[in-house]
């Protein structure tokens, strides 16, 4: 028998029907079924008079159940169950007692009345998927908000508190106790059961031309942001019926689009990083109460942000108290610079602040139950770091190391205990990028490793299991295409063409804005007589980047670049002093020689264990790197595009890749099933 998976109590002449699909109240089709049969049942009973719909537990609902993407939908479908509930002849109160996502949020909105808990958010995160609401989400949040203020929900996919909500008019009331949010439903069951589709929307087309206008960053890149603005002007212009209509069609188009199934592939590689298929089942993982921070630096300090805002203590060591002032300076710097946006308050930066405790003296790390290493990055130097903290530290302490490239097993090898040392790559700024790179070492314990997995989503990050090789996922990937880029530019290419094709593919930068960005002299060796490249020459003359205001670029106060005829120069020094002839360099041949090497050394990645799937890769560079995520990530681009394409692009150019450039058997190999 097919569960039922809602649960329906009568009080006097009021029905509360409370949709019960746990974790989230997901609306599979058993939900659906069910709701469906309760309300019809409701508007044909004359011993019920209203109908509450409700959410069991901390959710109203999170909308469509994920194991059903992509395949057909059972009936029946949402957008029939939701108007079986506007047309209910009794008033239908939506008693939003936590969160509503999407579908869920629809469900609210065929409802005649909502009211919610303060700590409710209710969104439609639908075009973070690359559709839009399909079930009159873009029809009946209009006439509620406006063209403008539903659009502005719609487009961002970025749920509204409550408060929001009331004040904008989703909401018709806001409760502060939950114990108190039926008996305020109830207070609405005399009230006239007015639908929404009845409303007329304030604003026209001119209006959501103008929200384009204003919002460019919402819209780049992505085809389903502006189908939500034709969605919304339908509403604008037609009946109900008719809109619901037009939705419809934008939706089919949407589902069966490249975006949609790229965008619904990082959806689920997101969630599949966090699983680590061969740890044993029901592990016990460690409990982390403080953690020890060594270095106060940019790095030190926005690692220290991601636990210092999830509650947890962190002792922070340095060598100077200089070095240690300028450290907790700067980390309320940035929690001001926050609290002046509005995003945490006053009281909370106090309260993070609260938790620091900057100190010299090294054996306070002996009070953590995990200790971050973030300082320079030299091995011979975290070697030394290491031993020290192996005698200071607790016996069962994580210790883990910031490298973005060097050998963890090395590092480890320096310890009494390396089943305990791990890497965690943050990526700069860390208090902001969302991944880390949860290196495993050879002796990693099992625990070490879920406890860190584990520890990083609590702190807002998305971790990715990574095995030990120079430069791990990310870096490693970006070595061939910094190469080729380099090689590029020696033999015709300039800087600005190599960066345009990779912006114009989607990237937030190109591979010589994004050196400059870093640091041209990361890696230097710092001896301005030895220049061996064209980065040794930008390096000893100080054009280090946009911290010098010169590097492949030149930059003016506000960090806006233009073509350096210094760099064009050296260049030029430089063809001419290998004996090369500048040639025409096509974009293909960009395209090929530093995004198709990246998709092969991915697989080359794959191979050799590092990554423990192809969708992993790609949520390292989605969230790393600034993929575009419209494309799915570099594997998913690189299937998509098809393996035989790139074999044959990457051979074409082969004698002019950097020595020991070699095409991964994986691309190879007979393409029926993809390489994850």
């Amino acid at each position: 028998m097919e569960p039922i998976m809602i649960r329906t109590e009568q009080t006097g002449p009021i029905l509360t029907i409370t949709l019960d699909n746990p974790p989230v109240n997901a609306l599979g089709a058993a939900v659906r079924s069910s709701l469906a049969q309760a309300i019809a049942a409701a508007s044909e009973d004359p011993g019920i008079s209203a109908v509450i719909v409700t959410g069991n537990g901390k959710l109203f609902s999170a909308g469509a159940d994920i194991s059903e993407f992509g395949k057909p939908l059972a009936d029946p479908q949402l957008p029939d169950v939701l108007a079986t509930i506007e047309a209910c002849p009794k008033p239908v109160i939506a008693a939003i007692n936590g969160t509503a996502l999407g579908g869920g949020l629809e469900v609210a909105l065929a409802c005649h009345y909502r009211v919610a808990v303060t700590s409710a958010k209710l969104g439609l995160p639908e075009v973070k998927l690359g559709i839009l609401p399909g079930a009159g989400g873009t029809q009946r949040l209009p006439r509620l908000l406006g063209v403008e203020a539903a659009l502005k929900m719609i487009v961002s996919g970025d749920p509204v508190s409550a408060a929001k909500a009331l004040a904008d008019g989703l909401v018709d009331k806001v409760v502060d106790n939950g114990d108190d949010l039926l008996a305020a439903a109830a207070d609405f069951a005399h009230s006239p059961a007015c639908p929404t589709g009845e409303r007329k929307v304030a604003g026209d087309a001119a209006a959501a031309d103008a929200f384009v206008g204003a919002n460019p960053r919402l819209f780049k890149g992505f085809t389903a942001p502006l189908a939500c603005v034709e969605a919304v002007k339908a509403a604008a212009s037609l009946p109900l019926t008719q809109g619901m209509a037009v939705e419809r069609r934008l939706f089919l188009k949407l589902v069966a689009g490249e975006q949609s199934k790229a965008l619904r592939h990082a959806f689920f590689a997101e969630r599949a990083a966090a699983r680590i298929d061969d740890l044993p089942k029901n592990i016990v993982r460690r409990e982390i109460r403080r953690v020890g921070i060594i270095g106060a630096g940019t790095m030190g300090g926005g690692i220290a942000m991601n636990f210092l805002s999830a509650g947890l203590p962190v002792t922070m060591v340095e060598t100077s108290a200089e070095a240690l002032e300028r450290g907790a300076a700067l980390i309320r710097r940035n929690y001001a610079a926050t609290a002046a946006k509005g995003r945490i308050t006053i009281d909370q930066v106090e309260a993070a602040m609260a938790l620091l405790d900057p100190t010299l003296e090294f054996g306070a790390l002996a009070d953590c139950d995990l200790v971050i290493e973030a300082v320079y990055e030299n091995m011979e130097v975290k070697k030394q770091v290491f031993g020290r903290l192996d005698a200071v530290a607790r016996p069962g302490a994580i210790l883990a190391s910031n490298t973005s490239y060097l050998d963890v097993n090395e590092i480890a090898a320096c310890t009494s205990r390396p089943e305990d040392v791990l890497g965690m790559h943050f990526f700069s700024p860390a208090n902001v990028m969302k991944l880390v790179e949860v290196v495993r070492g050879a002796k990693t314990a099992p625990d070490v490793l879920a406890t860190i997995m584990a520890l990083g989503q609590k702190i807002g990050k998305v971790p990715v299991v990574a095995g030990v090789c120079y430069g791990f996922i990310g870096n490693r990937m970006l070595i061939p295409r910094q190469d080729n880029a380099l090689a590029l530019v020696m033999e015709g290419a300039s800087p600005e063409q190599v960066d345009k094709v990779h912006t114009d593919f989607g990237m937030p930068m190109g591979p010589f804005q994004m050196t400059d960005l870093a640091g041209v002299d990361i890696g230097w060796h710092r001896d301005e007589t030895r220049i061996d490249n064209l980065k040794d020459a930008l390096c000893a003359q100080g054009r280090w980047g946009q911290k010098t205001k010169a590097g492949f670029y030149d930059y003016d106060e506000n960090r806006k670049r233009s073509t350096s005829p210094v760099v064009a120069a050296l260049i030029e020094e430089f063809r001419q002093r290998e004996g090369i002839t500048p040639r025409t360099i096509s974009d293909e041949e960009i395209m090929v020689r530093t995004l198709y090497t990246m998709v092969n050394e991915g697989a080359l990645i794959l191979e050799e264990g590092i990554a423990q799937r192809s969708s992993d890769i790609d949520v390292v560079w989605l969230y790393g790197y600034g993929w575009p995520r419209w494309t799915g990530g570099p594997m998913f681009w690189g299937e998509r595009e098809g393996f035989a394409k790139i074999v044959a692009g990457l051979e074409q150019y082969m004698k002019r890749m950097p020595e020991g450039f070699t095409i991964s058997p994986l691309l190879r190999a007979p393409q029926a099933e993809p390489i994850a």
